[in-house]
């Protein structure tokens, strides 16, 4: 994936900078300093990141920093929202036309890669599925499960089978529907070239620290935000009657802290569990972004204030 894009008149076409990378890896720091620096407006790429009901357990900026620089896209769905990479890119891209109206410099933080490909290259143009299949998918699921359901979603759409996890339900359910839908497989639809919903000119940063030292801050940040406040976020999520299998039920460490407040496991077992997952997921991210993603600028010693100036002076050359 490229970390530019460019058209006929490039002049005209919007300064984006990207700073992207593994969760815990100091991207939401990094931006701040940048936006600090250059005049910028902060839009949110952390799919997490955008559940208002998870403030702690997502790590979002606090209201304090929110309050110094403008931020977008944080906090915009409800629990029970998925949202999707499409429909993401598309606010993006709004908000990177305001930020630029504004006189501000956008700057995309986060990391989710999915997202930057939406934007930055486009998805393909899937027709909408009716809600009588998706509702006939989800039933199917329900009566067979989980397993059954990737075993026979393997049988029909076996590239898409192979990249997900049989507990992965609602990517399970989006490929089963677009099958049904539409008479080709997700796979299929995702070699056609798309359309990126804004022409712009990128500049990406992307933060790669040493893996011991991102898995100690994974660690360390997942227990912060259970002592500060993310066991009480998930309890008012279940208070509402969220499932766990979409929405903001699937942010990290949601299942793992509702399996302690329901009896199931302790505290301390839970939160090694929570801890366990964002490493995975921290894990899964390093492999996108090192195999994916083109970025103009990657980091690979761990982050600190000292390597301001050395990204500030890049982003100086780019604007």
């Amino acid at each position: 994936m490229s970390a530019t894009s460019s058209t006929e008149d490039p002049a005209a076409e919007p300064r984006v900078i990207v700073v992207a990378g593994p969760t815990a890896a100091g991207k939401s720091a990094l931006g701040l300093a940048i936006a600090e620096e250059f005049n910028g407006a902060i839009i949110n790429a952390d799919s997490q990141q955008r559940y208002a009901d998870l403030r702690i357990l997502t790590s979002r900026p606090t209201q304090a920093d929110e309050a110094r620089i403008p931020h977008r896209l944080f906090g915009d769905l409800g629990p029970g929202e998925a949202g999707s990479a499409a429909e993401w890119a598309t606010k993006a891209a709004v908000e990177i036309r305001a930020a630029t109206a504004a006189g501000r410099l956008p700057i995309l933080v986060g990391g989710t890669g999915l997202y930057f490909r939406a934007l930055m290259e486009g998805l393909s143009d899937i027709p909408e599925v009716p809600m009588a299949v998706r509702h006939k998918a989800r039933a199917l699921l329900d009566d067979i499960g989980n397993v059954a359901f990737h075993r026979g979603l393997a049988a029909r759409d076996p590239a898409t089978a192979a990249r997900l996890n049989p507990g992965d339900s609602q990517r399970m359910l989006r490929a089963w529907e677009v099958l049904e839908a539409t008479g080709k497989s997700l796979a299929a639809w995702q070699e056609t070239p798309g359309k990126p919903p804004l022409v712009a000119r990128y500049f990406s940063v992307v933060v790669m620290p040493p893996r011991a030292d991102l898995y100690g801050a994974c660690d360390a940040r997942f227990l912060a935000m259970v002592e500060g406040g993310g066991l009480a976020e998930v309890r008012a999520l279940l208070a509402r009657g969220i499932t766990l299998d979409a929405g903001a039920g699937k942010a990290l460490g949601v299942a793992d802290l509702a399996a302690h407040l329901r009896g199931g496991v302790d505290l301390a077992t839970a939160t090694t569990r929570g801890q366990t997952a964002t490493r995975q997921y921290a894990k899964r991210q390093m492999t996108w972004f090192r195999n994916q993603f083109n970025a103009n600028l990657t980091i690979n010693e761990k982050f600190s204030e000292s390597l301001f100036q050395k990204i500030f002076s890049n982003i100086r050359t780019f604007c």
